[in-house]
Parts: structure tokens; sequence; C-alpha cells
């Protein structure tokens, strides 16, 4: 255990360093260090906890400033917060390269059985050793997106441990085949395509030409890597949340050969080597004790293959492992966890059981998290407070800060719709 503490702009930041069992069923499997910062604002010691899980899977907690993240001063008024570095990222372990520790050494099964062990059961099992080091009893945890999935196991096996739950566009699908998801994601996407066009009509010719250009080999990155059409066609991500629509339109005005357009192309593709376990990970979030097998790509309907216009969201396609130059090592590895059975996340029959308030963002045409699928889950909780908008997309927690203030007032019982 090691812990600092450092002062900056009004805000108290303890950083904590635990080890924690790699598997916590397996004990002897080794260590990693899983790492959080605890943010106190002064004169409010004595406030609450609020433990935040970050979206993904594989992103770190945002580093905290006076404007970032732009919910915390927020959060502040009500809780303490604590940044949890999920494994495998920012100061837990950082998984960056099969090259480089902890991976090295490792031959391709021992790497996947490694990786395994970073998804939302394991980061429960971090939060409660965390948990116990600040000594709190119970305390409150905020899920974005991936992290409310991770909020989600959080409820179906330590729901003693929270006074409350606050999930912001991350109500997964409990008990549904992957496959109904990516199939769901697949007709949103279609729809938020169909309606960016009437928006930019412009747009659509140049899409056509640019996916063209992609096929020829026309369309490069900074790196030298070439962009293929399935992989130029992810840059629909961007119509999943907040102003990315309108970043997406200045893109394509840009001349394909300019150094401009390859850099804002390479931030536009959402699966890339500079966060290489959202690629790696990314199916397994929705792999509720069944193998995925590239989802994304087998539910990909034939009209979208035919029309290569209509673009696509979180849909990662196999063939980005050997594109990517810093993905590429993790080619075989990806191979691996395609074909791993996972095991169960969420239980219907213990959520039933977890009496305590849920306050829920949906996003009426979340690209990724589908509503209906949502409001699904949402029956299952005995008292989730489910807020269904059509005011924000997938971001709405970063976009603003009105999303995090209605969530804490639904959680507190002084709102309800």
């Amino acid at each position: 255990m090691r812990t600092t503490t450092e002062h900056l702009a009004g805000l108290t930041l303890t950083s904590v360093s635990l080890d924690a069992a790699l598997d916590h069923a397996d004990p002897a499997a080794g260590t990693i260090e899983v790492f959080a910062r605890v943010v106190t604002a002064d004169g409010s010691e004595d406030l609450p906890f609020l433990v935040f899980l970050q979206g993904g899977p594989g992103h770190e907690a945002g580093r905290p400033t006076p404007t970032n993240p732009p919910w915390l001063a927020r959060a502040l008024v009500d809780f303490q917060v604590v940044l949890l570095d999920q494994r495998g990222t920012g100061r837990s372990t950082p998984v960056s390269s099969p090259e480089i520790a902890p991976l090295t050494g490792l031959d391709v099964r021992a790497q996947a059985a490694y990786l395994s062990h970073l998804r939302a059961d394991e980061i429960v099992n971090d939060c409660e050793l965390f948990r116990d080091f600040i000594g709190a009893k119970q305390w409150t945890v905020l899920g974005q997106s991936f992290g409310g999935f991770t909020t989600l196991h959080y409820l179906s096996t330590h729901p003693e441990s929270l006074a409350g739950a606050i999930i912001a566009g991350g109500l997964s699908a409990v008990r549904r085949p992957i496959d109904d998801i990516y199939a769901a994601t697949w007709q949103i996407m279609i729809e938020k395509s169909e309606a960016y066009y009437r928006r930019f009509p412009g747009d659509r010719d140049r899409v056509r030409t640019l996916s063209e250009l992609c096929t020829q080999g026309a369309v490069t990155l900074p790196n030298g890597d070439v962009v293929s059409p399935a992989r130029f066609r992810t840059i629909g991500n961007n119509l999943g949340v907040q102003g990315g629509p309108e970043l997406l339109h200045f893109l394509l005005e840009l001349d394909h050969r300019s150094s401009g357009f390859a850099h804002d192309l390479a931030q536009a593709l959402p699966f890339a080597g500079r966060n290489p376990l959202y690629a790696v990970l990314h199916e397994s979030s929705y792999a509720d004790g069944v193998a995925t097998r590239w989802s994304a790509e087998r539910t990909m309907p034939d009209r979208v293959r035919d029309d290569v216009t209509l673009l696509g969201g979180e849909h990662l396609h196999r063939s980005v492992f050997a594109e990517d130059t810093e993905l590429r090592p993790f080619a075989e590895v990806a191979d691996l966890l395609a074909e791993h059975e996972w095991n169960q996340l969420y239980f219907p029959e213990l959520l039933a059981q977890a009496d305590l308030p849920v306050a829920a963002s949906v996003y009426y045409a979340d690209a990724f998290v589908p509503r209906d699928f949502s409001m699904e889950t949402a029956a299952l909780l005995p008292d989730c407070r489910p807020w269904v908008t059509s005011e924000y997309e997938h971001n709405g927690l970063r976009a603003d800060t009105a999303v995090l203030d209605h969530l804490i007032g639904l959680l507190k019982g002084r709102r309800w719709l």
C-alpha cells in the first residue's frame, strides 16, 4: 500500500496504490497494482464517498483539475470522489503492448488468460479493496457507459456495500444474447446515418468517395497505416456523442491528402493502438456468459454491407488488428479472446434483491446501449429511477453538468421523472 497527498486549486488529492490479486478466485496467480485518487474539496472531509467507474473498457479515470472531469465540481458538493483507474489502465499496472510488462515474456495463451481478468467482475473486487481501505461501510457508485455495466455487476454481487448507484448511459442488457445487442445497435446506426445525411446532404457523396479511396489504399494515417473501407466506416462512432456529428462534418470537408485530415481521422477512429484494451476487450463487455466470436462483424445487416455510406458505431472489425500498427501485436490474443467463454456477469434474481436507490439516465437514441434493453434492466431493479431523455447523447455526463445534478436529485428523491 502506498499513499501520497497533494493540494490543487482548493482540492485535496490523495493517491492510493494497493496490491490486488490478478484473479481474486486464485490468489496464487499473482498480484497487480491498482490505483485510485481520492478527491476532496476543502472543508468536505466528512462527506460520504462516491466511486467513479469510467467508460470503456480500457480507459483510466480522468485526471482532476478545476474543470475536468466536467461533472466533478457538481459531485464534490455532495461527495468525496474516488477516481479509480480500472485495472490495466492509467497507473493500475497498465497494458500497452504484448512486448511490455505485464504481458512481456508470456505466450499468447497466457496473455489471453491475463487479459481475461480485466473485466467488470474483477474491477468490482478492486472497488471493494479500496472501500475497505478508506473505511467506508458503504459508498455510492457513479458508472458511466461501461462503468454502468460494472455497476450492474456490483449490484449483483455486493449490494450491501452500496448506499446508492448512479448510472449514466450504462444500463446494459441483462441475459440478452450478444448478437441481439449488436443487431440492435446496427439498426440504431442506420437511423443515425440517415439523420446525419438529412442534416448534411452533401456529405453522403463525400463518404462514398472517401470509401472508394480507402479501397484504393489512398487514405492513410499520420503513421502510414492504410485505412480500409471497413475501418473508415467506424467514423460513425461520432454520431453517438454530443457534438460528434459536427466534428464529423468538419472532418469530411478536408482534403484527404492533407495532414489535417490524416490527424483528425486518426482521432475520429474509435479502435486504435493509443488505447489497445478498448479494442481487445470491447466485445467482452457485452458477453454475459458467452463467447463473442466477432459479434459486431457477424451481425452487420446486408443493407449496411451494400451501402458504404451507412456508418458504424462501436462495431469492432477483426481486420483492425491487421491494419493498426500498434494493435497488430494483439491480433492473435484477440482471436483467442473472441473464442473465450466468458463468465456470467449479471444475475436477474440477485438484481431483484438489490433494494437500494438507482438513478439512471437512459438516452432515447443511445447508439451504444439500446434504450429498450436498458428499460428491461431497469425493471429488474426494485428501486430504479430511470430518466429517459432525448436531449442528450451517450456522453451526456461529460456534455452537461445538469445531467449529474438531475441524477443526484433522483437518487436523493428530490425528483421523479
